[in-house]
């Protein structure tokens, strides 16, 4: 089974280009990575006004998503990405959680 998981992150003035730019070019070993850590589908969406990314990931029950903040891989990108987006003191991206208000399937 999977559930889907949303959030929202905040991009800073000026960082649209780049953050897009890097996730086109997103590191092979990153993506094994989520995908071994229980992630088989992930969207991130961007508000041009307000530089809201809204991103909604569908995980596996038994996913390992929690130990991803220890991962050195993980660790690199979050540093990478630091410049471009509101984050917390271990460089890990700010994060505010989606309440589902709504689906139809």
């Amino acid at each position: 089974m999977s559930s889907l998981h949303a959030f929202r992150m905040q991009l800073k003035p000026g960082a649209v280009d780049a953050y897009k730019a890097r996730h086109d070019s997103l590191w092979p070993e990153l993506a094994d990575l989520l995908k071994a850590s229980g992630v088989s589908d992930y969207s991130i969406f961007l508000d041009e006004e307000t530089l809201s990314l809204f991103a909604v990931m569908r995980r596996a029950d038994d996913h390992t998503l929690d130990q991803l903040p220890n991962h050195p891989l993980m660790r690199k990108w979050w540093t990478s990405m630091a410049p471009l987006m509101e984050v917390e003191a271990d460089d890990r991206p700010s994060e505010w959680p989606l309440r589902q208000m709504f689906h139809l399937s």
